[in-house]
């Protein structure tokens, strides 16, 4: 590996203090010497084998993507310029409580055929691993960028109890401990749960605090997906500060909005409640993603009943015309707990994927829309739409609100996570957008944050959670995960129209001190590793 010097760049070191100017000697992978332009002024530069001029561009810690669906995606897309050339040096994996460690064969596919909407089926992965360990050392054959894993209850669920609405034996409270402790013990860095999708959603707050301590004693954080984001948020954010300070567990928030009609203008009311925890002494941190609409599949807002049992029991009661007609009842009217309590609004929900493309049809338009082209019901369309795809398609959700958004980043807990969803003919944007979107909107046309808190929140705030001692900020001594752009002109390419546009002003991006975006161009350079759990 050769010897790189990055020569007049304005650093912006992660820390939030003011940018300086400085030339930046890379070696080894790491970061060897900070020489900044007072102290340059009257001794030699350095020098090295190749030297890179970054006039008038920003270096920065690479971006820690907290909230990533690119499970799958990192081994089936070597390129992975979805997040590499956004600046992302590292993604956490596993999240909302569903992925593929720890399973056996059978509960393998059935989370394979739970989230084709999030990832796709995988008919183009070979699945060699099982346990958490085993997932990690896949990663280590090499990677567009560094992962991080989640021990993701829902999955551990579905492994001992399977896919039932009931409460765990404590046999199989043991076993689940057991799993837990061997993800953390082979390397992952917390738990994730999924508690508005089956079979995470099951578990009572007696069962999570009893996994939450384990994930305690190994220093990871439980990171949930909680049980509402939509008429119970406010509750539910409450539930999870008070479940994880019984357990004496770091609680990290995953995309931590505060949706739908009911919660217009109420983020205050969500940070004063953060704020209280934090004063009395709780470990929290949280990420939010910097766009309104949300994403998931069409069938996570189907009610907790209907889906019991895995997608076979599903696709049988979409079957049945008088269970179809309750499914519908609670969705249009009751509002089903799968949409966060609210009754659904079919014009807010555009399909933005399906798994057949002979569906294709349906993406880009609202489930509504759809239906009036067909002259039928809402609920006749999305079940059809269900049913055929066998629950692969995959949503937008435009309920959100900016003024919480804008709020929310603002808050001294707040990382940045991009929730991205890389399936589908239309994904949500902030897949390929998440990180130069804040630097571009958010700093410079909005000014909510100044370019040096920003980075701090996309870079050493994630770094802290994840107690990694060596990432997040441009030191020496440092891995040297570096991204360089344009302050000027740094922007998401991504739309809602051109969801798959790349960003401008990002031509530079190292992983492990090796340029994996380079003249803006992605090259072959899979230097990305797993990033384990560093030990307590």
């Amino acid at each position: 590996m050769e010897q790189l010097v990055i020569r007049d760049a304005d650093v912006v070191d992660g820390s939030g203090e003011p940018s300086y100017r400085a030339d930046v000697v890379i070696d080894g992978g790491r970061i060897v010497s900070i020489v900044k332009e007072a102290a340059a002024a009257g001794c030699q530069r350095p020098k090295a084998m190749r030297e890179l001029d970054a006039e008038g561009l920003v270096l920065s810690p690479g971006f820690i993507d907290m909230h990533a669906h690119s499970d799958l995606a990192l081994l089936r897309d070597p390129d992975h310029s979805a997040k590499a050339a956004q600046g992302v040096t590292l993604e956490v994996l596993g999240q909302d409580g569903l992925s593929y460690a720890p399973v056996d064969d059978p509960t393998l596919e059935e989370v394979r055929r739970a989230i084709t909407g999030w990832n796709g089926y995988g008919d183009d992965i070979d699945f060699d691993w099982r346990s958490v360990g085993e997932y990690l050392d896949r990663l280590d054959r090499g990677i567009a960028v560094n992962a991080a894993y989640l021990v993701p209850q829902g999955t551990v669920r579905a492994l001992v109890v399977g896919w039932e609405d009931r409460e765990a034996t404590p046999g199989e409270l043991d076993r689940m401990r057991r799993l837990v402790a061997e993800g953390m013990e082979q390397g992952a860095v917390g738990m994730s749960s999924g508690l508005t999708y089956t079979p995470g959603m099951y578990a009572k707050d007696a069962e999570l605090t009893e996994l939450c301590r384990v994930v305690a004693e190994y220093g990871g954080y439980y990171c949930p997906h909680h049980r509402s984001y939509g008429a119970g948020a406010l509750a539910a954010y409450g539930e999870m500060v008070a479940l994880t300070r019984e357990a004496g567990c770091p609680l990290h928030l995953a995309h931590a909005t505060m949706n739908f009609g009911v919660n217009e203008g109420r983020a205050p009311e969500l940070l004063a409640l953060l704020d209280d925890a934090l004063a009395a002494g709780a470990d929290i941190s949280l990420d939010t993603y910097p766009y309104t609409p949300g994403c998931t599949t069409l069938a996570a807002l189907l009610p907790g009943w209907a889906s019991e049992g895995g997608p076979e029991a599903v696709l049988g009661r979409l079957a049945d015309p008088a269970t179809a007609e309750r499914i519908r009842h609670d969705l249009e009217v009751a509002g089903s707990d799968g949409c966060h309590g609210v009754p659904v609004e079919w014009d807010t929900v555009e399909i933005s994927g399906v798994s057949d493309p002979a569906l294709g049809e349906y993406v880009g338009r609202t489930v509504l829309e759809s239906a009036r082209l067909r002259d039928e019901a809402p609920w006749t369309t999305a079940r059809r739409l269900l049913v055929e795809d066998r629950l692969g398609a995959t949503i937008l959700q435009h309920v959100g609100h900016e003024e919480n958004v804008r709020a929310i980043m603002r808050h001294r807990a707040h990382t940045g996570g991009s929730d991205g969803i890389l399936q589908g003919a239309k994904p949500h944007p902030r897949a390929y957008g998440t990180f130069p979107h804040y630097l571009g909107r958010y700093v410079r046309e909005s000014g909510v944050l100044s370019l040096e808190e920003c980075v701090a929140h996309l870079t050493s705030r994630p770094a802290a959670r994840l107690r990694l001692p060596d990432r997040g900020l441009v030191r020496e001594g440092h891995r040297a995960d570096l991204v360089l752009f344009d302050p000027e002109t740094v922007a998401a390419g991504s739309t809602f129209e051109q969801p798959r546009a790349l960003p401008v002003g990002i031509p530079y991006v190292l992983v492990d001190g090796r340029f994996v975006i380079e003249d803006g161009r992605r090259t072959d350079v899979l230097a990305g590793r797993a990033v384990r759990r560093t030990p307590v």
